[in-house]
C-alpha cells in the first residue's frame, strides 16, 4: 500500500532526517524509486513529480506521485508545496528539451528568465542554476548520494577482475581527458584504448557513446576503458555520473576491458548485478579518485 504523504513542513538541516514528505523530480531510470524506498524506511515519506516523457510508470507507481510537463513549473511548485514538500532530490535522467518546444507556464516563464543564460549553458551550469532557483523558492535541495549509501561506488577494485598495468595507463589517460572536458561542462565519460582516446561523451550520453565506441575499436590491441566522473566543481545536487548493469552490458557489447569510476561520487544503480555481469564478461569495475597514483589498482 503507498504510503500517505503529509502536509507537515518540515525546516531545514545540514542532514537529510527523514522529513515528513520529501519531493523527488523523477527523470527516467530506477533511481527514483531507490530513494523513494530509502525515504519510507527511514520513516519519511514521498511525493513524486514524474517528469511527463522521462519518468517511467511502473517504477513510480507504488508512491503518490503525479505526472506534469518539465516546463510546468507552477503546477511543479504548487503541487510540492500542497504536499508539504520542503526537501527536495532530482533524480533520473532528463534530455535536454529544445528551447522552442518548452511552453512554460506563466511561473515557468518568470523561472527561465531568473535562470536567464544557464540555459544555453552546460548541463551542469543549468542544474546549478535551477538548484539555485528552487532555493530561492523555499526549498532544501538535496543530492540523491544523500540517501543512497549503499550505491555510491566505493574506491578500490569491485568484482573478482583485476585491471593490468596496460588498462590502468589508460584509466589514467581518461582521468585527465574527463577532468579537461569536465572543466568546460561538456560531458563526464570517455572510452580510452591503449593510450588512443576513442570516444568523448557530450549531449548523447554514455548510453549512445558506447554504441558507437565499437565502430572505432583497434584491432590487435587491448580492448579500451570506459572513464567516468564527475566534472570539477559540479553541482553534485543534481546529475552525479551514473552506472547501471546496461552500461555494464553495453560496455561488453563494445569489446572494453573495464569501467573505471570517480568514488564517491558515482551512483551504481544496482550494485550487486554491475558486479555480477562484469564478473561474467571479464570486465573490471573500478572506483578511482581525481588525483594521485593508480599503481594500488595492479
Amino acid at each position: 500500500m503507498a504510503p500517505d504523504p503529509s502536509g507537515d513542513q518540515v525546516s531545514p538541516s545540514s542532514e537529510p532526517s527523514a522529513p515528513r514528505c520529501v519531493g523527488i523530480l523523477a527523470g527516467g531510470g530506477p533511481l527514483p524509486a531507490q530513494v523513494a524506498q530509502s525515504v519510507v524506511a527511514a520513516g519519511g515519506s514521498v511525493f513524486i513529480i514524474g517528469f511527463e516523457g522521462f519518468a517511467e510508470p511502473d517504477v513510480i507507481a507504488p508512491w503518490p506521485h503525479r505526472f506534469i510537463r518539465l516546463a510546468a513549473a507552477g503546477e511543479i511548485l504548487s503541487t510540492l508545496r500542497q504536499h508539504g514538500c520542503r526537501e527536495l532530490v532530482l533524480i533520473g535522467p532528463v534530455r535536454r528539451p529544445s528551447f522552442a518546444t518548452l511552453r512554460p507556464d506563466a511561473a515557468g516563464a518568470r523561472i527561465l528568465a531568473r535562470i536567464g543564460r544557464a540555459l544555453f549553458s552546460g548541463d551542469d551550469g543549468l542544474l546549478g542554476a535551477i538548484v539555485r532557483v528552487l532555493g530561492e523558492e523555499g526549498f532544501v535541495v538535496r543530492g540523491a548520494h544523500e540517501y543512497l549509501h549503499a550505491s555510491v561506488g566505493r574506491q578500490g577494485v569491485m568484482g573478482a577482475v583485476r585491471p593490468d598495468s596496460v588498462a590502468v595507463s589508460d584509466i589514467g589517460r581518461g582521468r585527465s581527458v574527463v577532468v579537461a572536458m569536465g572543466a568546460l561542462d561538456i560531458g563526464q565519460g570517455c572510452v580510452v584504448q591503449d593510450g588512443l582516446v576513442l570516444a568523448v561523451e557530450a549531449i548523447e550520453g554514455t548510453d549512445e557513446m558506447l554504441e558507437r565506441v565499437g565502430r572505432y575499436r583497434q584491432d590487435g590491441r587491448p580492448g579500451g576503458v570506459l572513464v567516468k566522473m564527475a566534472k570539477p566543481g559540479q553541482e553534485r545536487r543534481a546529475d552525479l555520473p551514473t552506472i547501471g548493469p546496461e552500461t555494464v552490458r553495453r560496455a561488453a557489447r563494445a569489446g572494453l576491458r573495464g569501467i573505471a569510476f570517480e568514488a564517491g561520487a558515482t551512483l551504481l544503480t544496482d550494485p550487486r548485478e554491475c558486479v555480477a555481469l562484469a564478473d561474467a564478461a571479464g570486465l573490471f569495475l573500478v572506483g578511482i579518485t581525481t588525483a594521485g597514483t593508480m599503481e594500488s589498482l595492479l
